[in-house]
């Protein structure tokens, strides 16, 4: 049976971890220190650090993972597993284990490479993903590839659900890998093509705009639907657009003014224009500091009828 170590932090992770400690003897668990979080700031163990003591797992929470790269170093682990941990590790952490430290990462890399590929690979309208377990190395997502699994992303797929289902792949893809390096199957390809980042998210990244094309809109509709969140902004206020949907051919045609309300469906969405007559039904919106609703609900509380403009984001 190998010995293993686990880096990893949120909730994604965990599903991970249970499946390296149905597999292997994991000796120890490495998460971030515990922070302060929900409304009365208490200090919660991270979703990593509650599973590994359920798990009856050591937990080691150092603010830089160099502090016990030595105390990893002697258990004599085989292996190590790092998934969204959320710090760099160093040269003293990477060689902790026999073989290394394999990364799961959710992209096809060289493929966005970063903090969030999920949600890049969204909002750049990729129409396939996967799962890479790679082994690291002192760069960023650079080192070579152990393993892959590829999968389709649905056109109306968000980064909760898609990071759900890549998930659950990269568990199963993760059985598969432990029982080749059992066996002695390691695999070190180095990575091929173009890569592209996908750095950090910042609210701004989220901001909307109309004069796009009404795909582009909707991807980043999908690919922030988790955080910051969509959002049309003007004058100072803010309407979150928290679901979209692309029109069908019966749907009325553009006019060439971004922001024009099309269609209003009772109970439902409103079709809004994008650029070059493109158009996109918007479904649940939900305006700053009021309750979400669906879009049409929206329209009637603003009495906008076909051919007004959505007020954040008209002319």
């Amino acid at each position: 049976m190998l010995k293993t170590i686990f880096f990893g932090t949120p909730e994604t992770a965990v599903p991970f971890l249970r499946a390296l400690a149905a597999r292997t003897e994991v000796l120890a668990v490495v998460s971030q220190p515990d922070r302060p979080s929900g409304r009365g700031l208490s200090v919660q163990p991270t979703p990593v650090k509650a599973a590994a003591l359920e798990l009856g797992l050591k937990v080691h929470q150092p603010s830089a993972p160099s502090e016990i790269a030595a105390e990893l170093k002697s258990l004599g682990a085989d292996l190590g597993l790092v998934v969204a941990y959320g710090r760099l590790l160093k040269a003293d952490a990477l060689a902790s284990t026999r073989l290394g430290l394999l990364n799961a990462h959710f992209s096809l890399l060289p493929k966005y490479r970063g903090a969030a590929p999920v949600q890049w690979s969204l909002v750049r309208g990729e129409t396939k993903t996967g799962v890479t377990l790679f082994w690291l190395d002192d760069g960023m997502d650079t080192g070579p590839i152990q393993a892959v699994r590829e999968t389709a992303i649905a056109p109306e797929e968000d980064a909760p659900a898609l990071l759900e289902r890549l998930t659950t792949l990269g568990v199963a893809l993760l059985g598969e890998t432990l029982a080749d390096l059992e066996s002695g199957k390691v695999v070190r390809t180095p990575q091929e093509g173009e890569p592209s980042a996908a750095p950090l998210i910042k609210r701004e990244d989220a901001r909307l705009d109309l004069s796009r094309p009404a795909s582009e809109v909707h991807d980043k509709v999908r690919g922030f639907r988790a955080w910051p969140r969509a959002y049309l902004e003007k004058d100072g206020k803010k309407l979150l657009v928290l679901k979209t949907t692309l029109p069908g051919p019966q749907d009325p045609p553009g006019t060439g003014a971004p922001g024009r309300v099309l269609r209003v469906e009772r109970g439902g969405g409103i079709l809004v224009e994008c650029s070059s007559a493109s158009r996109l039904w918007f479904l649940v919106v939900q305006p700053e500091g009021k309750k979400l609703t669906n879009a049409a609900d929206f329209a009637n509380g603003l009495r906008l009828a076909v051919g007004d403009f959505l007020p954040f984001a008209g002319p």
